[in-house]
């Protein structure tokens, strides 16, 4: 494996388009999408009088801190990802970028996005959910996923702080309300993580990652960690009808939580790649809506 890296360093001069693009996919800019309209979402669920000054530092911020945690988690994955058709054509596992230059990338992005963070007049506490998400995120998430198959729980946690970078940036603090934002995207990401994992199990195998589908030839724990994740989902998003969202919010969450449980037990009768794949698609349909309505709600209910 090292000599096949080493080989690929010395080939072809790396052109400046292509140095670009290996900078943008070190971003991994899909994740940083999902992440940035979460965030966005939280700062809106408040229902506060929106100031666009604060909502372009936080996204700017968050953005920077994002791409850190990315460029870090593939540092540290970078052997692993050489060993999946998925991931092998990276910058760091294919040879094209160094390390070395991956964390100074890195590091930069951090301090960029941390200094933003900081400078909100909402005070200091967003920065301090985005910090706590990286070091979550790097160091507790990336190692476990060698050594546990909870790792995707482990992950969640990370992985659901954004929408709290978003509420406490629009009121320099967090209350109750905000704990749905959190349990819904920390709930979310089980099924949507394990169809990923499920698409993927013989590559995540190879690779030497711990996911709960490559241990489980026939699906049935898989699918039953789906199914399970998705009721404390559905109740997660039940939650903020005791306090604060009205009908609308109650008659759209119902509508999504039943069809995504509908794929997840589809998942479970089959089994099978291309099952999996609607649940994906299902779960990237479910978290946008269901974040919507609930900042909908507050204006028509």
């Amino acid at each position: 494996m090292s000599t096949q890296v080493i080989l690929q360093t010395e080939v072809t001069p790396i052109t400046a388009s292509v140095r670009l693009s290996d900078y943008v996919q070190l971003t991994r800019p899909k994740i940083a999408v999902m992440v940035l309209v979460t965030a966005w979402l939280g700062m809106l669920g408040t229902g506060d009088a929106l100031n666009a000054w604060t909502a372009a530092l936080m996204l700017l911020g968050t953005a920077f801190v994002t791409a850190s945690a990315s460029a870090l988690n593939q540092v540290f994955e970078r052997s692993s990802d050489a060993l999946m058709p998925r991931t092998e054509n990276r910058p760091l596992p294919s040879g094209r970028m160094r390390p070395v230059e991956a964390l100074l990338a890195a590091g930069g992005f951090g301090f960029l996005g941390m200094l933003i963070l900081l400078g909100l007049p909402s005070g200091p506490l967003s920065a301090g959910i985005a910090a706590l998400s990286l070091v979550l995120y790097v160091l507790a998430y990336t190692p476990a996923k060698r050594w546990t198959v909870w790792n995707t729980l482990i992950g969640a946690v990370p992985g659901a702080l954004p929408p709290l970078i978003g509420w406490s940036a629009a009121r320099g603090s967090l209350t109750w309300e905000a704990m749905p934002l959190f349990a819904i995207l920390f709930w979310w990401q089980v099924p949507h993580f394990l169809a990923i994992a499920w698409i993927y199990r013989e590559q995540y195998s190879r690779a030497g990652l711990r996911m709960l589908p490559n241990l489980d030839s026939t699906g049935r724990k898989t699918a039953l960690a789906m199914v399970g994740s998705m009721l404390a989902l559905a109740s997660a998003s039940f939650w903020p009808l005791a306090w604060q969202a009205g009908w609308v919010y109650g008659l759209g969450v119902l509508l999504a939580n039943a069809t995504f449980l509908w794929r997840i037990v589809d998942f479970g009768r089959s089994r099978s790649r291309e099952s999996a794949r609607v649940v994906l698609r299902a779960s990237l349909l479910y978290l946008p809506s269901v974040l919507a309505l609930l900042v909908l709600d507050r204006y028509v209910s």
